[in-house]
């Protein structure tokens, strides 16, 4: 397939999506279990994505200095730890490993 009708496609969907969403009702919208919904939909595609990001490499399940470097991420997280300290942790670790290995 060319590229170019793949991106034409996607332009197509991503606009037909955002239509979609606005053709919602504004009752719908204002039920509860979709206000949950809507709160947590977010959290789970990034975690998602992190795991995918961090175990995944094209069809193998891997665990590297990238799950070193996540779990040093989610230790700063439990204490409590500055945005920018999770971060500098998580690059600090998986450098390490990566350095030893």
């Amino acid at each position: 397939m060319n590229v170019w009708i793949a991106i034409a496609l996607t332009t197509v969907g991503c606009y037909l999506a955002k239509l979609l969403g606005l053709l919602v009702p504004a009752g719908a919208l204002e039920r509860p279990l979709v206000q949950r919904l809507a709160a947590l939909l977010p959290v789970a595609l990034l975690a998602a994505l992190t795991a995918q990001q961090t175990f995944g490499d094209g069809q193998q399940l891997v665990l590297d200095a990238r799950a070193a470097g996540l779990a040093a991420a989610a230790l700063a997280l439990v204490l409590r730890a500055p945005f920018l300290v999770v971060v500098g942790a998580a690059v600090v670790v998986t450098a390490g490993v990566r350095a030893l290995g």
